[in-house]
C-alpha cells in the first residue's frame, strides 16, 4: 500500500532534485578531484588527478533513475535491488551508496564528512583504489557494469524463487545492441508471477555510444514501442531535458510500473493464474551527460557522444576554470553542511536499513546462502565386475544424482539447472521425474515436460541467457549448475573478474573420463594451469581413485 507521507508533492520532488544534484556532484568529483572536496577555495592543478579515467555520459541519467527508485522503495516498502548495465559508470552507484550510508557501512574509512569525501574521490580509478565500473566491491551490486549485455539476464536470475523481490535493471541503449541483451528481452517468457519476483527494465536512452549514435535512439517512437510490445512488454516513456518536468513524469511513471507489478502478482497469486502478462518497463530518454558541460572548445558535449567518457580534458588552463564552474553548478554548499555531511532533510530521503539498495541482502548473496542438501555421491557408483560386462553411461548415472539433488531441495526452492536445450541430450533426463522445464509461454499437447513452475531452465537456446540466469541466481545466494557440451576449466581473478587462464578438457580428454586436479602458477607475466594426473577409459570412481591415489 502507498504511504501518503511520501507522495510526490512539489516539496518532495524539490528535495529529490537536490539529492540528484548531490549524486551528480559526487560522481563528477570522483572523476577529477584529489583534494578540496567541497570547493572551499579556488581549484588548482594540485587538486586534480594527473590521469583522469572514467565515464560521465551515463551517470546523471542513472543517478536520476536511482533517486526515483529510492522514492518508490519508501512509498511501497519495496524489496528492490539495482543493476547498472551501461558500461563503466561506476561512480554513479558509488555516489548513491555514499549518500545513503551503505558505502561507509562496508568501508568505514570512507566517512560521511569532508575527510571521507576526499578519500572517496581520490580512490576512484586510482592506483590502489577502486575501478571505474560497477565492480564486485561496490555495495549492492550483483552485476559488473563493464560486462556489457548481461544485466537483464542477471536480473531475471535474481528474481527466480524470490517472489517479493523487484530487480530494477537499467539497460544502456548501447548495451541493448549486444547479442546477450537483445536476447534477454525474452526472459519474461520464463517468469512465473506466483513464485518469482519481477524485473523492471529501464532502457536508458541517451542516444550515443562512444563515438556513434545508438540504434534505438534513431528509430521512431512508434517503432520503438512496437519492438517492446512485440517482445511482451508494456512500455511507458519518460522523455525530456527539463529536470522539473522530468521529475514529475518519472514519479508518475514509477508509480504506474510498481502498481502494475503488484496488480499482476496479486491476480496471479489469488487466482493461481500463470498466464503470461505484459510486464511494465520504462523507456527513459534524457541527454547523454545531462547537467554536465554543454560545450567544450566550441564543440557540443551534453547530448552528444563527446559526453561519453571524460567531458573536460585537463590540457588547457581554461579547462580548469570550466571544470570548477561545472562542479559549482551543483551548489555543494546547499547539500552538505560545514562538516561535509549530507544535510538531514536529504538524508531523510534514503531508504532505511536493508531497504537501501546498497545494503539489500539479495545483492550481497553470501548473507542469504544456505547449504544445499546433497545425497551421498558414493551410493551412485556403477559396479563394473569385468571389462565390458555392464552397459552403462556415466551421464545417466549423473542424471540420477542430479535428480535426487533436485528432489532433496524442492521445498527449499534454492536449486535450478540451466542449459541451452541440452538437459536431455546430455543424458540428465531423470531430473524430469521430479520437475519440469520452466515455460510460461504458449504450450501444446505435444510438448514434453513444460511447466510454468519447472526448475530446469533449458528451454532457451542462448548460452548467454542461460549463463546470465545462472549467475544472477547464484549471486543472490542460491545453487545451480550449467550443463553444456563445451567443457573447460576457467581460472578467474575474483578481484576484477578477469580471466587468468583456461584449460580445455575436450582438447585433452575427449571421449574419456577424468578427474582433474591442477595447480595454478605464474610464469613470467603469464598465469598457467597445469593439469595433474591422467584420464582413464574406465569410468568407475574406483578406477579413478586408484589412478589418482
Amino acid at each position: 500500500m502507498k504511504n501518503e507521507a511520501f507522495a510526490p508533492t512539489p516539496e518532495l520532488l524539490a528535495k529529490m532534485d537536490a539529492w540528484w544534484r548531490a549524486a551528480n556532484y559526487l560522481s563528477a568529483c570522483q572523476l577529477y578531484l584529489l583534494d578540496d572536496p567541497l570547493l572551499r577555495r579556488r581549484l588548482t592543478e594540485r587538486d586534480i588527478k594527473k590521469k583522469i579515467v572514467g565515464h560521465w555520459g551515463t551517470v546523471p541519467g542513472q543517478n536520476f533513475i536511482y533517486t526515483h527508485l529510492n522514492r518508490v522503495i519508501n512509498e511501497y516498502d519495496l524489496d528492490m535491488i539495482y543493476l547498472s548495465g551501461p558500461g563503466h559508470g561506476g561512480n554513479a552507484m558509488v555516489a548513491q551508496d555514499y549518500l545513503d550510508g551503505s558505502y561507509t557501512d562496508v568501508y568505514p574509512n570512507i566517512t560521511r564528512d569532508a575527510a571521507g569525501m576526499q578519500r572517496l574521490f581520490k580512490q576512484f580509478s586510482f592506483p590502489g583504489g577502486i575501478p571505474s565500473h560497477v565492480a564486485p566491491e561496490t555495495p549492492g551490486s550483483i552485476h559488473e557494469g563493464g560486462e556489457l549485455g548481461y544485466s537483464l539476464a542477471h536480473a531475471f536470475g535474481a528474481v527466480m524463487d524470490n517472489p517479493d523481490l523487484i530487480a530494477a535493471c537499467v539497460v544502456g541503449d548501447g548495451e541493448a545492441e549486444t547479442g546477450p541483451l537483445a536476447t534477454a528481452w525474452h526472459g519474461n517468457k520464463f517468469v512465473n508471477p506466483i513464485t518469482d519476483g519481477a524485473v523492471l527494465p529501464i532502457l536508458h536512452l541517451n542516444g550515443f555510444k562512444i563515438a556513434n549514435p545508438t540504434l534505438f535512439s534513431r528509430i521512431s517512437h512508434e517503432e520503438l514501442e512496437m519492438f517492446f510490445r512485440g517482445c511482451g512488454w508494456e512500455p511507458r516513456f519518460v522523455e525530456g531535458d527539463d529536470p522539473a518536468e522530468m521529475h514529475a513524469k518519472m514519479a508518475e511513471t514509477m508509480d504506474w510500473a510498481i502498481e502494475e507489478i503488484h496488480a499482476i502478482q496479486q491476480h496471479a497469486r489469488t487466482a493461481h493464474d500463470t498466464t503470461r502478462p505484459y510486464w511494465p518497463m520504462i523507456v527513459f530518454r534524457a541527454p547523454k551527460g545531462w547537467t554536465g558541460p554543454k560545450e567544450v572548445d566550441g564543440k557540443q558535449v551534453e547530448g552528444s557522444f563527446r559526453a561519453h567518457q571524460v567531458p573536460i580534458a585537463m590540457d588547457k588552463p581554461e579547462h580548469l576554470v570550466q571544470l570548477e564552474e561545472w562542479l559549482r553548478s551543483y551548489h555543494p554548499e546547499e547539500l552538505f553542511d560545514d562538516n561535509g555531511t549530507l544535510i538531514p532533510e536529504l538524508q531523510a530521503l534514503a531508504p532505511k536499513g536493508q531497504r537501501r539498495m546498497g545494503a539489500n541482502p539479495h545483492a550481497n548473496g553470501g548473507l542469504l546462502l544456505r547449504e544445499l542438501r546433497m545425497p551421498d555421491f558414493r551410493t551412485y557408483e556403477q559396479p563394473v565386475p569385468a571389462p565390458g560386462a555392464v552397459e552403462a553411461q556415466d551421464m545417466t548415472v549423473l542424471g540420477a544424482f542430479v535428480r535426487d539433488i533436485m528432489r532433496e531441495n524442492m521445498d527449499a526452492r534454492n536449486f535450478r539447472i540451466f542449459a541451452p536445450d541440452e538437459t536431455a541430450s546430455n543424458r540428465l533426463s531423470p531430473v524430469f521425474e521430479v520437475t519440469g522445464r520452466r515455460w510460461v509461454a504458449e504450450a501444446t499437447d505435444n510438448d514434453e515436460f513444460l511447466d510454468p513452475d519447472g526448475r530446469v531452465m533449458d528451454s532457451m537456446l542462448s548460452e548467454h541467457m542461460c549463463e546470465g540466469w545462472l549467475e544472477g541466481y547464484l549471486l543472490t545466494g542460491r545453487h545451480g549448475f550449467f550443463n553444456s557440451y563445451e567443457a573447460f576449466i576457467r581460472i578467474v581473478d575474483a578481484r576484477n573478474n578477469q580471466e587468468l587462464c583456461r584449460f580445455n578438457l575436450s582438447e585433452h580428454y575427449d571421449g574419456m573420463t577424468a578427474m582433474i586436479f591442477g595447480e595454478v602458477y605464474r610464469h613470467g607475466n603469464e598465469w598457467k594451469f597445469n593439469a595433474i594426473g591422467q584420464a582413464t577409459t574406465d569410468p568407475s570412481l574406483q578406477a579413478l581413485s586408484k589412478r589418482y591415489q
